[in-house]
């Protein structure tokens, strides 16, 4: 059986950028602007605020882990943010160590933060199949998770990074399904906790070179055409066939990067009957042809 998730994860190539150990005492704020890079932070002890690109701020405690898979803009403050306009206290007491706020104030917050990127940096993947954010409680492996990323990132030991860039997959992926409920954004995790849609995405996944259209992927859920199209704008964000082509679009840029086939063998694979209805579709969706994308990249 398809495993939706894992495939994304798998082609979005998680790889490492930079660790850190963050403190914080008395008043504090720190803003991060047109960032762009994947963010993940597991609060270690204490509260603070999270404000990411003009949301309503998150409250977070000690054991909660956020994961943002594309950030623009974020803030984090003590609970009691400092008056707009003081000037930013920050300060690095060690090699990947930073302290906030007042250097004299009892430390009453520590994070253990993280960026990374990634290698097919596909902002149609993201935006159709992600959430905004990923904000999990209380999940011990993810803790453990974010520490031994810590840990290996500040060392110096043989195949590093392949170990990172394993451990990073495994952090996405755990985070990613410890948040399958209806309480995050539209998107591929609120569709695989439907019972009805997720067996019309997993055939998706099974299947991307096949004739897929609404009413098999309705059969699939047992639900009307009309009744499941719906449901699935609803919950996934976007129509079923225009998930369809987003996969299939997805798939077709990593076999081209990778010079996996021709492209008359990767047309096939994606669904088309030819390489030049191929050539066509990958145009309309990704505003170049397949030999530019490969060539630009």
């Amino acid at each position: 059986m398809s495993d939706p998730l894992a495939e994304i994860v798998s082609l979005l190539k998680p790889v490492p950028s930079i660790a850190k150990v963050v403190t914080a005492g008395g008043t504090w704020l720190v803003e991060r602007r047109e960032l762009g890079s994947p963010f993940y932070c597991a609060i270690v002890e204490g509260h603070c605020l999270l404000t990411i690109s003009d949301q309503s701020p998150i409250t977070l405690a000690a054991g909660d882990f956020v994961l943002v898979p594309q950030i623009y803009a974020f803030t984090m403050s003590s609970l009691q943010p400092p008056p707009r306009g003081t000037l930013p206290q920050r300060l690095e007491t060690s090699p990947g160590v930073f302290r906030l706020g007042d250097p004299a104030a009892a430390a009453e917050v520590t994070a253990l933060v993280g960026h990374c990127a990634f290698t097919a940096n596909d902002e149609q993947l993201l935006g159709s199949l992600l959430p905004d954010i990923v904000h999990v409680q209380n999940e011990s492996r993810l803790m453990d998770l974010v520490r031994m990323i810590h840990a290996e990132t500040v060392g110096l030991r043989a195949a590093r990074e392949m170990i990172l860039t394993r451990l990073l997959e495994v952090l996405f992926i755990d985070a990613l399904r410890s948040a399958g409920n209806p309480t995050i954004s539209p998107g591929l995790l609120r569709g695989l906790a439907d019972s009805r849609l997720a067996p019309a995405l997993r055939h998706i996944h099974e299947n991307p070179g096949g004739d897929i259209s609404v009413e098999e992927l309705a059969e699939a859920a047992a639900m009307s055409r009309s009744a499941f199209f719906d449901r699935f704008r609803r919950e996934v964000g976007v129509p079923p066939m225009e998930y369809v082509t987003s996969w299939r679009m997805a798939l077709a840029k990593d076999m081209l990067l990778r010079r996996a086939a021709p492209l008359i063998e990767i047309a096939a694979r994606v669904g088309y009957a030819s390489a030049s209805a191929f050539n066509v579709a990958f145009t309309r969706s990704v505003g170049m042809t397949p030999g530019a994308f490969a060539r630009s990249c």
